[in-house]
């Protein structure tokens, strides 16, 4: 296959003659002709090389390069600057940005075709200043609403902080149908909502460690907002993309509440996850929807070991199946069962936490722990 090339410049002349001469040498090439479009194509097409102007009006190419080498999807994309300012300050500027090479306009073909060939044989950039981390990912997800994945959600996230004593985020993935910010007296949350509408290059590690909220229970949140006309949003799958990768970078675990059904941003953001958490009541017909959407789980790449199937049984009820009968129709073993604690969970909601802080040593708060330990056994073995 062909080495992709993205070339970003503001000059349609250059865009024009130099892709086709590139294309000629049979490489395989994208354009941006500003730096907010080279930034969005950097995510979207994942060149090999990037080919970038300096002199452009809506973001110059240090400052595009900068946001390449902080942003761990694109950290370590070769820059090859290509450039009218040729002054000794400029190219200095150019590789403190973290540019791989830099080469002065105009130039003859075959000069910018050895520093692209020199470029390649070389490798994957390295840089220095962005240390590589990718903290454990974990979905919570169910095959229709109103199972209790966000109760589950943000108890694992809470149990995990409080076995791993590590840096955990939890973050409410569906705009437009908040709950944890009401239950946690934290409404109005407009964060996601933001990140989300901009572009997929803005979402920075930065602007991410700014969204989350800190809560008393020690878990970082990224809450969801309560408007159903924000729902239009989970078709922003890059900006999900983004979001997912900067949380994992920043903390040890993250515990996704990916809400019910697989929506487009769930399936774009699924390969990054370690394990998913797949929520299902003891009623019939919820097993048959929870085994399909296991099926389609592994049909997507994920391995079945890292499904981990957690029975809620939220009422008392004698249409609750046992849990034996629910794991031979599922056909999944089931990890977890979390059993009925209706008078607990309201607590918690009139306390503004987690179930698992109201009675610390509860059966209720084992089962998270157990779930907790879990997640952070897969760690390990990641």
């Amino acid at each position: 296959m062909p080495e992709k090339i993205l070339i970003v410049d503001d000059d349609v002349d250059t865009l024009r003659l130099v892709g086709i001469m590139l294309q000629r040498q049979g490489y395989q090439i994208a354009a941006a002709a500003n730096g907010q479009q080279g930034l969005a194509k950097a995510l979207e097409e994942k060149p090999d090389l990037i080919l970038l102007d300096v002199m452009m009006p809506d973001m110059d190419g240090y400052e595009v390069t900068r946001r390449l080498r902080a942003d761990p999807a694109t950290a370590k994309i070769p820059i090859l600057m290509f450039t009218a300012k040729s002054q000794l300050d400029d190219k200095v500027t150019g590789f403190q940005s973290g540019a791989d090479d830099y080469l002065t306009k105009p130039t003859h073909p075959s000069e910018l075709q050895a520093h692209i060939k020199a470029l390649f044989a070389r490798g994957p950039s390295q840089p220095k200043a962005v240390p590589e981390r990718h903290g454990h990912v974990t979905g919570v997800l169910s095959a229709r609403g109103g199972l209790g994945v966000s109760a589950i959600a943000v108890n694992l996230a809470v149990g995990l902080f409080t076995r791993s004593q590590s840096q955990v985020a939890l973050a409410e993935m569906t705009p437009g149908k908040g709950t944890l910010g009401l239950d946690l007296g934290l409404p109005n949350q407009k964060a996601l909502v933001s990140l989300l509408r901009g572009n997929p290059s803005e979402v920075t590690r930065e602007r991410v460690k700014k969204a989350l909220i800190s809560h008393i229970s020690g878990v970082s949140l990224l809450l969801a907002s309560e408007n159903p006309a924000d729902l239009s949003l989970v078709a922003n799958v890059l900006q999900y993309e983004a979001l997912v990768r900067q949380l994992a970078a920043f903390a040890s675990f993250s515990v996704l509440d990916m809400g019910s059904t697989l929506l487009p941003f769930v399936q774009k953001t699924l390969p990054l996850c370690d394990e998913v958490v797949v929520v299902v009541e003891g009623v019939p017909n919820t097993i048959v929807h929870t085994q399909t959407l296991i099926g389609a789980l592994i049909g997507m790449g994920m391995k079945p070991d890292r499904i981990i199937a957690a029975l809620n049984l939220r009422v008392r009820s004698d249409t609750q199946l046992p849990v034996g009968v629910v794991q031979e129709k599922l056909g999944h073993p089931i990890s977890v069962t979390v059993t009925p604690a209706a008078e607990l969970f309201t607590q918690a909601t009139r306390m503004q936490t987690a179930a698992i802080l109201c009675q610390p040593e509860g059966a209720t708060a084992r089962q998270f722990r157990l779930l907790a330990d879990l997640i952070i056994q897969n760690e390990a073995t990641v």
